[in-house]
């Protein structure tokens, strides 16, 4: 496998899991910051060898990794980059995101590459490692959104994206079973370097976690354990599935707006 290589860390079994992703070889898109870098850190730590690919390298390689340029809205280049691997056994589709945009405040050429990066660029990806994964009779492991369950006013065309994604999913595990798994984690909102873009300064992260049952954000640790888990062989059994990983999901509003039952099942 080619690459810059960052520092050899302990490798073995995810420590929260139990699971082992000992002598895999596995692929993670955009697994340089925030959640990606929380699952690149996961894999490693169970054993995996990971190789994580980014159209900018980070300024830091993460230890036990190793990184190639890539980017994934350019299908010439993920078939070329796909075709070099010498084995592949876990494919996790995480590059993604959005700015916070109002449907009419842009065209919809902006939509489009929205849509591009969040959907379009995980089919391109899995199908170029499908080979590999067939061989190998492994695992892909999609990164959804809560966004795209529920209505995402500033986020539209993410949000749909995350609602197509989840079910190409379901249907690539009911296409490529047995041979290959595909799974999504199905993630909430999470605290990382980028926090502030979204919730604001520490008194609106704060704030944002208290709409949370369980009362914080996710660590980016949280779904690199949760995408272990998915897999590894304590998965064996598991496709097509979404995986929540959400700290419980939001309190409905109507139950704070409502005159009745005051202080009933109110947050913490």
């Amino acid at each position: 496998m080619t690459g810059e290589t960052g520092e050899t860390g302990t490798a073995g079994t995810n420590s929260a899991t139990g699971a082992s992703l000992r002598g895999r070889v596995a692929v993670v898109t955009g697994g340089t910051r925030g959640v990606g870098a929380g699952i690149t850190r996961s894999f490693v730590a169970a054993g995996a060898d990971v190789l994580v690919c980014a159209r900018r390298p980070p300024e830091t390689l993460l230890p036990g990794s190793r990184f190639a340029r890539l980017d994934v809205r350019d299908p010439a280049a993920v078939r070329q980059f796909f075709d070099a691997l010498p084995r592949l056994d876990v494919l996790v589709n995480n590059a993604g995101g959005a700015p916070y945009r109002l449907l009419t405040d842009v065209g919809p050429e902006r939509h489009v590459r929205v849509l591009e990066l969040n959907l379009v660029a995980p089919l391109t990806v899995s199908l170029a490692a499908y080979p590999h994964l067939r061989r190998a009779r492994g695992s892909i492991v999609m990164i959804g959104s809560v966004s795209g369950g529920r209505p995402s006013p500033g986020t539209a065309a993410y949000g749909a994206a995350k609602a197509g994604l989840e079910n190409l999913a379901r249907s690539m595990a009911v296409e490529w079973a047995p041979q290959v798994r595909v799974n999504t984690l199905v993630v909430g909102m999470v605290r990382t370097e980028l926090s502030h873009l979204h919730y604001g300064d520490e008194d609106g992260v704060a704030a944002v976690s208290r709409t949370v049952p369980l009362g914080r954000l996710a660590e980016p640790s949280d779904i690199g354990e949760a995408a272990v888990f998915l897999a590894s062989d304590a998965a064996a059994y598991i496709t097509g599935a979404s995986l929540l990983v959400h700290g419980g999901g939001e309190r409905p509003a109507f139950l704070d707006a409502a005159t009745v039952n005051r202080g009933l099942g109110a947050p913490g």
